[in-house]
């Protein structure tokens, strides 16, 4: 069976890698562009890997005139929420630049299904919940900003040139691949999951808790917390909605639920056996209590409603990967696609070395400057 190619830029990321997986196996081929400045060649296993910058025009060009992609998932992008207040420079660069370099190039081509990895980011602190596709984009913060700017020039490249696109805005990403072949590789690690499970493993000394006083079931942040290979299959379904002829759109991706660091802190101990070191901290500015998506509108235009995402799987997935407690039978993923013959996967050849690579399996991760945030970032 010939395999449809898929431009997927930074493919070698986590969202993306997972999205790459279950692409491969709705019967695509996954080619992967990254300039693997913070995704992992160790990742790229479901298709060729070229290295190279999508503010680099010339080799996009080259990339899609070999490859002659059928649309493009679009991943590449900075995404930490603190360092684009330091840098706001290299995240308009990358983030916005990028983002109308890939288009350009796309155009060019005839290319005209684009689908785009946004953010809750571009919510900023929203005024009432849940959290609607008609809710007001109020970012605070560059990277928040970079992202409803993609969204803008998308939308406005497409009522120009006829393309058509599918805007996803996360919540936030967590877990692990089920088969125990992909997880998180963030350097440094920011995210509030993965610091509990390096708290518990002895990674970092303790999890930093900003805020025990808010007005929720237990006085701690509250966030929406969706499995990363529930965020994939939504990345397949997108694609097929677009190539079956649909109609562009934005929807929210999450659960619906708010999950409290309590309850995450909690679940850590009761899957993993281990007591979680906990450091109590004043509030953050700028951080609501709450912040939780509607997700009917991706289940009305896509079919698409998150299966792995409860708190229990999601930490049962991520736990081996940090070295905590035995590799759990993996559960039940739906795989968009009409035959389950597209899901044999073949180790590729590195376009730029020429070696094969085998699916990674599942390992401890060194972690290096383990500083950071002990609470997940909006995006």
């Amino acid at each position: 069976m010939t395999r449809r190619p898929v431009l997927v830029t930074g493919g070698a990321g986590f969202i993306g890698s997972h999205t790459c997986k279950l692409l491969s196996a709705g019967g695509y081929l996954p080619v992967v562009y990254d300039n693997l400045s913070r995704g992992n060649e160790e990742s790229v296993c479901w298709g060729p890997l070229i290295v190279g910058d999508i503010r680099d025009r010339r080799a996009l060009e080259r990339v899609i005139t070999t490859r002659r992609p059928q649309a493009i998932i679009h991943f590449a992008a900075l995404a930490y929420v603190g360092e684009s207040v330091g840098e706001p420079a290299d995240y308009y660069s990358t983030n916005v630049a990028g983002t109308i370099a890939v288009l350009d190039v796309a155009r060019a081509h005839g290319i005209d299904n684009i689908i785009f990895s946004s953010s809750c980011a571009t919510y900023g602190v929203p005024e009432t919940l849940p959290v609607r596709e008609t809710s007001p984009q109020n970012p605070i913060s560059p990277y928040g900003r970079t992202k409803l700017m993609g969204e803008q020039i998308i939308k406005d490249y497409a009522s120009a040139y006829g393309m058509k696109y599918a805007i996803l805005r996360y919540f936030n990403a967590c877990g692990a691949d089920p088969e125990g072949e992909l997880g998180e590789w963030h350097t440094p690690e920011t995210h509030l999951i993965p610091r509990v499970l390096m708290a518990a493993s002895g990674m970092i000394d303790a999890i930093e808790v900003f805020g025990t006083d808010y007005d929720t079931v237990d006085g701690t942040c509250v966030r929406d917390y969706i499995h990363v290979s529930d965020l994939a299959r939504a990345h397949l379904k997108a694609l097929m909605h677009l190539e079956a002829g649909g109609e562009s759109l934005s929807v929210n991706l999450g659960t619906g639920r708010g999950v409290s660091i309590n309850e995450i802190l909690d679940a850590v101990g009761r899957m993993t056996a281990r007591p979680v070191p906990v450091v109590h901290r004043a509030r953050r500015p700028g951080d609501p209590a709450e912040l939780y998506a509607d997700p009917s509108l991706a289940r009305e235009q896509l079919g698409f409603v998150a299966e792995l995402s409860d708190i229990d799987t999601i930490v049962r997935t991520a736990a081996p990967f940090f070295g905590l407690g035995p590799a759990m039978p993996a559960p039940a993923i739906s795989v968009p696609t009409a035959t389950a013959a597209s899901r044999a996967r073949r180790a590729p050849h590195d376009t730029n070395t020429g070696k094969q690579r085998q699916p990674a399996r599942l390992a401890v991760v060194p972690v290096s400057n383990a500083s950071g945030r002990g609470l997940a970032e909006l995006g």
